[in-house]
């Protein structure tokens, strides 16, 4: 019988199916499939149809409309694979193995398990052959691209470092009857496939230890079709990609009666077996090394998007994942979007790639100032970015750094603006900042992991970022961020000044608002003392003075777009307060 394998880009999307003679059988997405691949959207819910002989599969399209079969990089419609035989669809490649199940299990004349201390003393008498090929076990696993490819590999290897080895395998499985091999090689084509011992892998994995078996050949069929005197085999136990636990299975022959007498087997096997088991030993731990180096570089690739590199350096290598996991914490959010995204939108009707891309050149400015003060970047919201600060360390500086990101970032789109070439020039963005008590960490599957944070700083940064149009400014803090700001930021790097309280649509709570400006070297248009006028005016404003808000607003350079919101209100109500006037300003709008 022949067995179908699959397997898809993650390690967890694989199954191993035996294919009995007959069919047709289904292959496809739809779970009523006799061969079901959920993972791969390139895979139709109806896509193959499999015919089974005992010795190979003729397979063809189940319907007119199915993604290409690939067979040995070549495009096909109907063909027959046999054993050892592959084809790939989507990002799911396939393979067709003949069956081997575990040999029956015959008692061993002499059995012998190992640990590292054990092996510690053992000598290698080629010891200059044995290093050379363990020195290349880092590139061999570092230059595969799939699971099946490390199989295939070490195996490979094991067979080139123990030339006394007939044959050797990934095998799988806890307990005797359920041994599976994920992939298996022999140094003579022509000899027998290998038949694993259950009882040698069983007592392997679940010992966690090398363990080493030795048959006479002559009381019962030997797993290889060469007779021999005894027949030997020993499985180390070996960690794959995924945390996977398997055994490095190792077999051949060798008379011991030509090393020494019977008697004396197990000195035998201990000069001329034990040196290979260190060999299998050795292999096994630097591959658990190096796929733990690859685990590494894949983690931290994957944080880089998020992660700013201080952040990714303070939690260092091998951290502990609980480190990311959500908690509370006093944080800083800022929340940046484009303007004006469905007009452009509505006007590049017949360039919507372009403008994705100019979109995606947009988001990647925010991100990169985030990245670049210490803050997380959190989840995409079509034209918008959010960054957050104070997760997952503490940080005084949370509030400052949101800051400088938020001016970086709005300085990036000012020399865009200015520049008639740039991709850029004809976006602009708001901002908004809120600071306070949120929840923080990552969330998703296994398959799709992002980093968010929740609650009420996030809804007002988001405000925030939406009153930035109408009171025609950039950047909005709230009043926690603001005050930190005043006395802590320096004046060379920003500015703050109070621009309204007001009442947001919806909302049942006032809130003061701030604008945060670049200095005064960076936005020399409005001074210091500008900054002063306007807030003067606020002040007026707010305590029902309005002739002199309005008077004061007037000084202020045309350049300078936020008296006009004052000057609005105060002009359609004639510059006279409305009865019971509190100072609040209810926003009509979101």
């Amino acid at each position: 019988m022949l067995e179908l394998i699959a397997q898809g880009p993650q390690p967890a999307q694989r199954w191993r199916q035996d294919v009995p003679v007959g069919g047709p059988y289904l292959l496809g997405r739809g779970f009523e499939a006799d061969f079901p691949v959920p993972w791969d959207r390139e895979i139709s819910r109806r896509h193959l149809l499999i015919h089974a002989e005992p010795l190979s599969l003729t397979i063809g399209p189940a319907s007119e409309k199915v993604n290409p079969v690939f067979v040995a990089g070549e495009l096909q419609t109907t063909f027959t694979v046999s054993d050892g035989g592959r084809f790939a669809i989507g990002e799911t490649s396939f393979s067709v193995r003949r069956k081997v199940s575990a040999a029956t299990d015959r008692a061993p004349i002499e059995q012998a398990s190992f640990d590292s201390q054990a092996l510690r003393g053992v000598r290698f008498d080629d010891a200059d052959r044995r290093i050379e090929v363990l020195t290349r076990l880092p590139d061999v696993i570092l230059g595969t691209s799939s699971t099946e490819e490390i199989h295939g590999r070490l195996v490979d290897l094991i067979l080139t470092g123990v030339p006394r080895a007939d044959a050797a395998a990934i095998v799988t499985g806890q307990r005797p009857e359920n041994v599976e091999i994920l992939h298996q090689d022999r140094r003579r084509p022509l000899d027998g496939r290998l038949q694993p011992s259950g009882r040698l892998v069983a007592e392997c994995l679940q010992s966690n230890r090398s363990v080493l078996h030795v048959w006479d050949a002559a009381t019962a069929d030997s797993p290889f079709t060469v007779a021999a005197e005894s027949d030997w085999a020993f499985c180390t136990p070996l960690t794959l990609a995924g945390s996977q636990t398997a055994g490095l299975y190792v077999a051949g022959r060798i008379d011991a009666t030509a090393l020494l007498s019977q008697r004396h087997v197990r000195h035998a096997l201990s000069e001329a077996l034990q040196a290979d088991v260190k060999f299998a030993e050795l292999v096994a731990e630097i591959l658990r090394s190096v796929l733990r180096l690859k685990s590494l570089e894949r983690q931290t690739a994957g944080l880089k998007q998020f992660l700013a590199p201080p952040i990714l350096a303070a939690l260092g290598e091998g951290f502990d994942a609980k480190l990311l996991e959500p908690r509370e914490c006093d944080a800083t959010v800022l929340f940046c979007d484009l303007r004006g995204f469905s007009a452009k939108a509505e006007k590049a009707s017949g360039d919507l790639v372009g403008l994705l891309e100019r979109v995606s050149q947009a988001l990647g400015v925010m991100t990169k100032e985030i990245l670049a003060h210490n803050g997380v970047t959190g989840d995409f919201l079509g034209d918008a970015a959010l960054g957050f600060w104070g997760w997952p360390f503490r940080s005084d500086e949370a509030p400052l750094d949101a800051c400088r990101a938020a001016l970086a970032i709005r300085k990036a789109f000012a020399d865009a603006a200015s520049n008639p070439d740039h991709p850029l020039r004809d976006f602009r963005m708001g901002i908004g900042i809120a600071h306070g008590p949120a929840v923080a960490g990552k969330i998703g599957t296994p398959e799709q992991v992002k980093f968010t944070v929740f609650g009420p700083i996030v809804n007002l940064a988001s405000r925030l970022e939406g009153m930035t149009k109408q009171l025609r400014v950039p950047i909005l803090i709230d009043e926690a961020t603001a005050e930190i700001a005043r006395t802590r930021l320096p004046r060379s790097v920003g500015r703050t000044r109070q621009l309204a309280r007001v009442l947001p649509y919806g909302s049942e709570r006032p809130l003061t608002v701030s604008e945060l400006l670049p200095s005064q070297d960076d936005l020399p248009e409005l001074s210091d003392a500008d900054l002063e006028t306007y807030e003067a005016a606020f002040a007026a404003f707010s305590a029902g003075k309005w002739d002199d808000a309005y008077r004061m607003l007037h000084r202020l350079p045309p350049e300078d777009r936020a008296p006009d919101f004052l000057n609005q209100l105060i002009t359609s109500q004639n510059r006279i307060p409305p009865p019971g006037w509190d100072g609040v300003v209810k926003l009509p709008t979101k």
